[in-house]
């Protein structure tokens, strides 16, 4: 990797870590590329809590995240509400709608959704969002439950429209290795759009890895791929992209004292 990148400091906005794999290394390997931190998020009640426990052991390294994902709607909340007292857990979610594949039934997903966007209110957390193929729906609901105040699309895959939309609600929007892809246009006109105070930036590993590195298994120390074609596409240095997130996300979790 290109050394004036990896000089920076990163924080991964969004990533997962798998059973088998290694975390002590896979954060060793991305601390020599410059990402020092790491939102590790839930997607059911066994990776919360995977995540919750991650963020003990690595404390002020990793940070977790509790809710359930979308395709697991079915399954119901169950657990989740009792992890988010805990210091380390900084949000609710990844929570949402998929219509685009249909593990779980709609009704659910809505169910669920609106049950994860209560617990923010209550608990005073940021949201994490995770939406495809359901922009219509999901905006509907956070109208009727009322956005939180901290709410982030993560892996943002809409347009312009979309974005404007996300923008209008007072949410940030979280960019992945997406934005490298070729026919990724559209994304990256929203991205244009994006005011920086707004933009966070995620691996999502083990999923989507970026260019050049598309057809490997994404990993966190990936991250400064993308803060480079995000600072390319803005017509700016990667370090002022480095910073921006660093700022955008500490302050969004409320990291407070970490942001150093």
């Amino acid at each position: 990797m290109n050394a004036s990148i990896s000089k920076f400091k990163w924080i991964d906005n969004h990533c997962h870590f798998e059973e088998t794999d290694e975390v002590a290394m896979d954060l060793q390997e991305a601390a020599a590329e410059g990402v020092e931190k790491f939102i590790v998020v839930g997607t059911d009640l066994a990776t919360s809590m995977k995540a919750k426990e991650l963020s003990q052991i690595f404390a002020g390294e990793i940070f977790a995240t509790a809710g359930i994902h979308p395709h697991e709607a079915i399954h119901g909340t169950d657990g989740i509400e009792a992890l988010l007292s805990e210091p380390t857990v900084v949000a609710v979610g990844e929570c949402g709608l998929d219509f685009y594949y249909d593990h779980s039934p709609h009704g659910e997903q809505e169910k669920v959704f609106r049950e994860q966007i209560a617990f923010a209110h209550k608990f005073n957390l940021p949201l994490v969002i995770h939406t495809r193929e359901a922009w219509p729906e999901t905006f509907k609901i956070l109208d009727e439950m009322e956005t939180p105040p901290k709410t982030v699309f993560h892996c943002f895959t809409g347009g312009p429209h979309e974005a404007e939309l996300a923008l209008d609600r007072g949410a940030y929007l979280s960019f992945s290795g997406i934005v490298t892809f070729k026919n990724a246009n559209s994304l990256r006109e929203a991205l244009r759009m994006t005011p920086i105070e707004r933009i966070m930036i995620e691996t999502d590993s083990p999923y989507l890895t970026p260019e050049p590195h598309r057809g490997k298994r994404n990993r966190p120390k990936f991250l400064p791929y993308i803060g480079s074609r995000i600072a390319e596409e803005l017509d700016t240095e990667p370090k002022a992209i480095s910073d921006a997130a660093w700022l955008n996300t500490h302050r969004f979790y409320a990291l407070g004292h970490n942001a150093n």
